[in-house]
């Protein structure tokens, strides 16, 4: 079976589609109150990530949440923790940072409150894989490339 073609504009929609249908049952599984899930991914590079924004409950029309998945863990954060202007970009380097404190938290055998990563045996095999995503994030969140004018 061929590879799908992710620059095919078709293609490009089912998937993103997709997302955010995990993004949608992602909030219900960890009960976050939220507002409307964005229609198109505020940023994405399909197959591998796409980073949503989503509205706030208690401010309509405002950044509430984002949301990042793809090949990679699917993992929330409140827009709180993202700096003024809220952008993707901001958002995606905050994954990587909480991310990349997982991975030292681990390595020292220690957990972060909060924050849950597979289970407590696969820290050893997940490590790796997180600790690849979070610095492929912060180079993607550097590469002045793959970004509009903020």
């Amino acid at each position: 079976m061929p590879k799908p073609d992710y620059d095919d504009p078709e293609v490009e929609g089912w998937w993103c589609s997709e997302q955010q249908k995990i993004v949608a049952e992602y909030l219900r599984s960890q009960k976050v109150k939220h507002g409307r899930i964005g229609e198109w991914p505020a940023w994405h590079v399909a197959p591998c990530a796409s980073i949503w924004a989503i509205e706030s409950l208690a401010r309509p029309e405002w950044i509430g949440w984002w949301v990042i998945c793809g090949d990679l863990p699917t993992d929330y954060i409140s827009a709180h923790d993202v700096k003024p202007p809220q952008h993707p970009r901001k958002a995606m380097r905050v994954f990587a940072e909480n991310w990349l404190e997982v991975v030292k938290a681990w390595k020292d055998g220690r957990e972060i409150e909060n924050t849950r990563i597979g289970g407590p045996n696969s820290h050893e095999e997940l490590g790796p894989l997180l600790e690849s995503r979070a610095t492929l994030l912060m180079e993607w969140a550097d590469d002045d490339s793959l970004w509009v004018e903020e």
